[in-house]
């Protein structure tokens, strides 16, 4: 049976967690703070909870240098359950209500308050022939999402600015340059600007933030894949959220970061439903969420307190005073990034899959030799990293390949090992 630490994991996710993060946690399943009873049987309303949730959100908004002030500029940080795909529903029903409810305050100073029907008709006119929802979709998580929101609104409602597909023979692996993105052009006819940052599957990354104007539009952003994993402008988000399960934690929550002003003035239930507009559950409401500190409902707080030992394990590798603590990781992830890449791209027997200029530094993803030669020298590969204890390197199951996921967990070492067998194998075809 192989150590612990002679194994080297590059699965997409799950993923790899700090040893000394997992040492720490078996003993606090057993006796959390000395108090004789484990950590997951301790109550989320306790004390103790209520402090692993304060320490957390205080190290993540140092990671990240979130402005956490009160105040429409303010942002509060969350945690829920339902992962990634849940605040695909979230972030719909939410911006959705948002839009309603400011058209609807803006027809009341129109038109006045006396006449309720007027009013009504009007909003309903508004909904009907303005209200969108703007997606970017660059690959097979940003798809889903517009899928999703497709279903809950109705398609006509959802404006794909982008379908990188479509500049790239049918398959993901790019992103078109913002000149020819379709946003709805009037901002105020717009509930939001969709886009996932770091596409798991397809290996594509956002270089930087788009430059849409984020005063003018809600920018809402998936990070499951990249989160902590590089320097951040909040600011210019709406809303941040991702799944705690590549870099920060263990299955079972979800990190939100949501800016203040979008929690208040939400049309109400019985409104939405009058307009054939969905109501969502509760526990996927951020409002209710954050008023009740995240603990509206049952919070798993032994995922959350691995969260927190994670990002302060991020926080002692910080090496500046200033600025976003997450620098330091960035770095880090940039030169592993680099390590990978550079092999990749000295073998012609290798082909990366997305275009240069979006590679992910996250989700690296390859192919192995020519249409004719593909699948045999991809299993040869594949099964080399296996003897070599260099594990989960397969492709996701819709695009086949190799994936090497480079999170913050996997260790330069061990990605120099791979970058080894890389070169090995790739001298073996020649």
């Amino acid at each position: 049976m192989p150590s612990r630490e002679s194994v080297s994991y590059f699965g997409a996710g799950p993923a790899p967690l700090p040893t000394a993060v997992l040492e720490k946690a078996s003993q606090v399943l057993l006796n959390y703070n000395d108090c004789g009873i484990g950590i997951t049987e301790i109550s989320h309303r306790s004390a103790d909870a209520e402090n692993i949730l304060k320490d957390t959100k205080s190290a993540l908004a140092q990671l990240l240098d979130i402005p956490t002030q009160e105040g429409p500029d303010g942002y509060k940080i969350i945690f829920l359950q339902g992962g990634g795909s849940g605040e695909f529903s979230a972030s719909v029903y939410h911006m959705t209500a948002l839009w309603v409810e400011k058209r609807r305050l803006e027809i009341v100073k129109e038109l006045g308050s006396e006449d309720d029907t007027k009013v009504f008709e009007a909003l309903r006119k508004a909904v009907d022939e303005e209200f969108k929802l703007d997606y970017l979709v660059t690959g097979s998580w940003s798809l889903k999402a517009s899928q999703e929101a497709a279903r809950l609104v109705g398609a006509n409602h959802v404006n794909v600015a982008i379908d990188s597909r479509k500049s790239n023979n049918g398959k993901f692996g790019t992103i078109p340059d913002e000149s020819k993105w379709s946003l709805t052009p009037n901002p105020a006819h717009s509930g939001m600007v969709y886009f996932c940052d770091n596409e798991t599957v397809d290996g594509v990354e956002f270089p930087a933030f788009p430059k849409v104007d984020a005063d003018e539009y809600n920018i809402i952003a998936d990070m499951s894949s990249n989160f902590l994993s590089r320097k951040v402008d909040v600011k210019k988000y709406a809303a941040i959220f991702g799944g705690a399960q590549k870099n920060v934690g263990t299955t079972g929550i979800t990190i939100a970061i949501i800016k203040n002003s979008l929690l208040t003035q939400l049309a109400k239930p019985d409104l939405l439903r009058k307009l054939n507009l969905p109501v969502g559950p509760v526990v996927l409401d951020w409002p209710t969420i954050a008023k009740n500190n995240s603990l509206y409902n049952t919070l798993p707080i032994f995922d959350v307190w691995i969260a927190g030992q994670v990002m302060q394990s991020l926080l002692s590798k910080a090496t500046s005073s200033s600025g976003p603590k997450i620098a330091t990781q960035q770095a880090e992830s940039e030169h592993k990034a680099a390590l990978l890449y550079g092999v990749l791209d000295k073998y012609s027997v290798f082909n990366v899959v997305p275009d240069k200029s979006v590679r992910s530094k996250m989700n690296i993803c390859f192919r192995i030799g020519g249409e004719s030669d593909r699948d045999d020298k991809e299993k040869k590969f594949l099964a080399g990293a296996n003897e070599r204890l260099l594990m989960g390197c397969k492709g996701h199951r819709s695009v086949g390949g190799c994936r090497i996921s480079n999170y913050n967990a996997v260790s330069v070492e061990k990605v120099e090992k791979l970058a080894k067998w890389l070169e090995e194998f790739a001298q073996q075809q020649q």
